[in-house]
């Protein structure tokens, strides 16, 4: 009796799917990255800007990508749409970068987040807690922590999606309806005062230094200070496109993949927006702009319950950030997956386990991660790729028009909303985006571009050595 090679099982409905997006968006930033924007931005009115701003691109692109998963309803997702609407080199320096930082250096960074958490429960696992130093390398409690939860998850995820699932869903219905109580409960203990004195001057755009009078910003300061603002912003939005990279495992992925990116960025978008409003009802500007360690919804949490507050809003980013971490360990391998099926990657990450699932994808990809939570680093370079995230999702975005042209008979169940305008102004506001990195930050974009670039020799080296190694077999040179 003939065996045939285990294949993906399409067991996921549209329900796991949103909240695959919901879940693999909302990580720690939502309760973090305000600090930040408003230190940039110094008032109430741009605070909520810049996240409705990050809110309309999130939207705009998650509907663009919805035609795209309707052509290619199959694993790898943005990889796959790069190759089909340009070519295998541009698509392999997004999977190079993608393996290499952007998921990677995120599933290391969410791990630590749900540690120094974790800390407030247990001091034991705290950040401060060095447990080993050689050089300039410190190892610490938090560190140690985020790569068991790593291991942990990456285990859970090659018994098979139904595992990966269930933790998924799970967790992510927990962390809507926990961030929609706190949101909830910010409308209750409103303090009119607060919430009066932050909206006197809502718009005026300046830098809100920790104490003395902060100085309006020039035009051009101005427009570097919303880009830098909108770094935490788009951080904390991104990975709403993983479930595409799980095309294979959606029943009626024509449908659903689109749908539940729709569904799944418009519950994030509002829950952000509504979480921002709670803080600017509950705390002082400053006091949201120089929270402890940025940890805004801690000082929120502390004003409503008191120490008690502390404790709820630890366990809350614990289940976050647990359940945020399954989402992206889940979805990242599927990547690897189909690029090793292309001959660019390693050939053993393109073969699925009796469980249907790439387990050694999940675990070369669990290796690096764990890489990143031992270097400490990944924070810096999070930063420094949102350049070159924003970068793919304008190229992704920019082949709906090329494969329009290029490939005008192809199905397409589902078209772009609004396209040609809706995608336009995403490419527009995102390359603003980018040349305002380049002018006012560029330490936040040429060494996520040199990781980027570098893909580029990779590539060729493994096309060469690939037909190396087919030039043998078929007698030719």
């Amino acid at each position: 009796m003939t065996q045939h090679a285990p294949s993906f099982k399409p067991s996921l409905g549209l329900l796991d799917a949103t909240m695959i997006v919901a879940g693999s968006m909302i990580g720690s930033g939502i309760f973090i990255v305000s600090a930040d924007i408003t230190r940039h931005t110094g008032s109430s009115g741009w605070l909520l800007l810049v996240w409705l701003i990050t809110g309309f691109m999130t939207l705009t692109a998650a509907l663009s990508y919805g035609e795209l998963s309707a052509m290619f309803p199959k694993a790898g997702g943005q990889y796959v749409y790069l190759k089909e609407a340009y070519n295998p080199l541009t698509a392999f320096v997004y999977g190079w970068s993608f393996f290499t930082v952007i998921q990677t250096a995120t599933i290391a960074a969410v791990g630590v987040a749900f540690a120094k958490f974790t800390a407030y429960l247990a001091p034991v696992f705290s950040e401060d807690n060095i447990l080993a130093e050689a050089g300039g390398l410190k190892i610490s409690a938090a560190q140690l922590l985020s790569i068991a939860v790593i291991l942990l998850l990456t285990f859970i995820n090659t018994r098979g999606i139904k595992s990966g699932k269930l933790v998924q869903t799970t967790l992510t219905i927990i962390k809507l309806m926990s961030l929609a109580a706190l949101i909830a409960c910010g409308l209750i203990f409103l303090r009119p005062d607060v919430w009066s004195a932050n909206w006197q001057a809502p718009f005026a755009l300046r830098p809100l230094p920790s104490s003395g009078s902060p100085v309006p910003y020039t035009l051009m300061a101005a427009l570097g200070a919303m880009a830098a603002a909108m770094v935490g912003s788009i951080f904390s939005s991104d990975s709403w496109h993983n479930v595409a990279f799980i095309a294979g495992e959606i029943r009626n992925p024509k449908k659903n993949i689109g749908m539940s990116l729709f569904l799944g960025t418009l519950i994030v978008t509002i829950l952000y927006i509504l979480a921002n409003i709670t803080y600017l009802a509950v705390l002082p500007l400053h006091d949201i702009a120089f929270a402890e360690k940025e940890r805004v919804a801690v000082a929120v949490s502390q004003v409503m319950f008191g120490k008690a507050g502390t404790l709820m809003i630890a366990a809350m980013i614990m289940i976050s950030t647990f359940g945020c971490n399954n989402g992206l360990i889940l979805a990242g391998a599927r990547v690897y997956h189909t690029m090793a099926n292309d001959g660019l990657f390693f050939r053993r990450a393109g073969r699925l386990n009796e469980a249907a699932v790439p387990s050694f994808a999940l675990w070369i990809q669990c290796v690096v991660a764990c890489a990143w939570s031992i270097s400490g680093k990944y924070g810096q370079l999070l930063d420094m790729i949102s350049f070159v995230v924003v970068g793919f999702y304008m190229l992704t975005i920019a082949g709906i028009f090329i494969l329009r042209k290029k490939r005008p008979d192809i199905e397409r169940p589902y078209k772009a909303f609004g396209y040609p305008v809706l995608p336009v102004i995403y490419i527009v506001m995102g390359l603003s985006f980018c040349l305002l990195l380049i002018f006012y930050k560029p330490g936040f974009t040429w060494p996520g571009l040199i990781i980027a670039l570098a893909g580029i020799p990779v590539y060729y080296l493994t096309t060469a050595r690939n037909r190396a190694l087919i030039s043998p077999q078929t007698g030719t040179r």
